[in-house]
């Protein structure tokens, strides 16, 4: 009885937050610079006539860019709480492990290198950018007779994002004139994204989610340690090859599409685990409504700091998640 009274209370619990959800993505249509009312949104929607201009704004740039903040946030929450079990550190997320940083140089390279200035294009670069820094860091990382340690982890995901931040840095004051091409997305924001960029990628981050919960329970196993998981039958090879697979493609994903967007990987799952505990049958969707919450309200209060200009969305999400952070850090929750 208390266990499905406890089931039915995390229903409830879920349901609240995508209620939540729904009005923070109607909030993020109807406000900023541009005020709208429900009338002109519905009918933006559902009676959609290109030759009024604030149905034509609505439709090609507040939509698309909730629908952007929504899955971004998710995906970069669920990459957070896969990478902070695989990895068993309470501070792992993509923008702390190379992530982010590896695909900021892949596209700073291929901005300079190959005068690439489509968005489109930088997208797929920063991609494999991605997948280079999350590979590095774990082969890093797995050098040692103890192999792939928590605090190992941190210190070769620090490394390598330091190093890649270098040569980043290095590109940009030898050719200041693609500066003013990648600033922008440097700092991590969804606006200007087109809708094409999601349409691009949502089918992998879609996949990616539903492929997370339903590896929820082996999760669960590999979080008592990987001795006991293995004791219980568990193939933690593949446990883990598939976890990191779907880390990859989901802040893969993300970056590409909207740049370096920190800390929502780590603020979220802990959030999570708060309310509902560590089974991430339950974590998982928590972290998937949380993470779009987030990035929903960060992106709307981007808007009105600095009216008529607009703050990067990334720079936000630092604000909200730094002190978070040090938090965490401070607890001296980093175990070797």
């Amino acid at each position: 009885m208390n266990l499905m009274n406890t089931s039915l209370w995390k229903t409830a619990g879920l349901f609240a937050l995508v209620l939540i959800l729904l009005g923070s993505f109607t909030s993020s249509i109807l406000f900023g610079a541009t005020q709208f009312d429900w009338h002109t949104a519905w009918a933006s929607i559902f009676h959609y006539d290109e030759n009024i201009n604030d149905q034509i704004i609505l439709r090609t740039t507040r939509v698309p860019r909730a629908c952007i903040a929504a899955a971004i946030g998710a995906s970069l929450a669920i990459a957070g709480v896969l990478m902070q079990t695989l990895t068993r550190n309470p501070l792992a997320s993509p923008s702390v492990l190379g992530v982010n940083a590896g695909a900021t140089m892949f596209v700073v390279i291929g901005a300079v290198a190959l005068q690439i200035s489509s968005l489109q294009a930088l997208m797929w670069i920063s991609f494999i950018g991605a997948a280079v820094g999350a590979l590095s860091v774990y082969i890093l990382g797995s050098f040692g007779r103890d192999g792939l340690t928590p605090l190992k982890i941190v210190l070769a995901g620090a490394a390598m994002t330091a190093l890649f931040s270098s040569f980043t840095q290095g590109i940009l004051v030898l050719n200041q004139q693609v500066l003013s091409t990648v600033l922008f997305w440097l700092t991590g924001t969804i606006a200007g994204r087109s809708p094409d960029m999601l349409i691009t990628v949502i089918p992998f981050m879609a996949i990616c989610w539903v492929a997370a919960w339903f590896i929820a329970r082996d999760m669960n196993l590999l979080l008592m340690g990987e001795d006991t998981a293995k004791g219980l039958g568990q193939k933690t090879l593949w446990v883990k090859s598939a976890a990191g697979i779907l880390i990859v493609v989901l802040a893969g994903c993300s970056v590409s599409v909207a740049g370096p967007i920190g800390f929502i990987g780590i603020v979220i799952p802990h959030i999570s685990r708060f309310f509902i505990g560590v089974d991430h049958r339950w974590v998982i969707p928590y972290c998937a409504v949380l993470g779009a919450i987030l990035l929903i309200l960060a992106d709307l209060a981007a808007r009105f700091i600095m009216i008529p200009e607009e703050m990067p969305v990334g720079v936000m999400t630092a604000v909200i998640g730094a002190p978070f952070f040090i938090y965490i850090a401070r607890r001296g929750l980093i175990k070797s």
